[in-house]
């Protein structure tokens, strides 16, 4: 009987999405075939169609799989009882870990889906929920500090910071020395310094300036 049957379900699973996501990030949704995807998890194309369904449901479980995973890292990372920049810090910390350790996670999840219908609702799934979570630490934060600002300034201001927050993600990919804490300090140098004046009750007008 060969090894593989001999697996349980759940560790068979987790090894196909795992090839699955190297070759999706190396070829692409289009580019790649399921007889490499089974190849790479040393498993016949007929076992990951019974384990995992068509490509699109396969292509599907790998965007799932790896926003979940970004999401409960994130938010496992975020402490409660500190400071406002610290929770964002030790959230901004988690995600550029998580990148940095994934990838090819993260090119499947953000390059490779943004783009393509259905899969790009996933994507915006996951950042809208990243918005969420921002929201309501710089939620609480305003609260502590004394200040105000409409949710609809809270949410302008977590947009910012998650498309930022991307963006450097993006960049990480492409420069595989880039050290996650420093990335996260860098950004926490350019995003916050301006947040906090925000939080505080500054803010900038054109006409300041004239």
């Amino acid at each position: 009987m060969p090894a593989f049957k001999r697996l349980p379900r759940a560790v068979r699973e987790r090894q196909m999405l795992d090839s699955a996501v190297r070759v999706f990030s190396r070829r692409g949704y289009h580019a790649a075939s399921m007889d490499e995807i089974a190849e790479a998890a040393g498993v016949s194309k007929p076992m990951v169609y019974a384990y995992l369904g068509t490509k699109e449901e396969l292509f599907t479980a790998c965007l799932h799989r790896e926003a979940t995973r970004l999401m409960e890292t994130v938010a496992g990372a975020v402490e409660p009882d500190v400071p406002a920049d610290r929770q964002l810090w030790n959230g901004l910390r988690a995600f550029f870990d998580v990148v940095a350790t994934s990838r090819e996670g993260w090119t499947v999840l953000y390059r490779q889906a943004r783009g393509l219908e259905p899969f790009a609702a996933e994507l915006a799934d996951m950042r809208s929920r990243m918005v969420r979570v921002v929201t309501v630490l710089l939620g609480r934060a305003m609260a502590g500090s004394g200040g105000r600002a409409t949710e609809t300034e809270l949410e302008v201001m977590a947009h910012a910071l998650v498309g930022a927050g991307e963006s450097l993600a993006d960049w990480m990919t492409d420069h595989p020395g880039a050290d996650p804490a420093k990335t996260a300090t860098q950004m926490m140098n350019v995003a916050w310094l301006g947040a906090d004046r925000l939080l505080g009750g500054t803010s900038w007008h054109p006409e300041a300036g004239r």
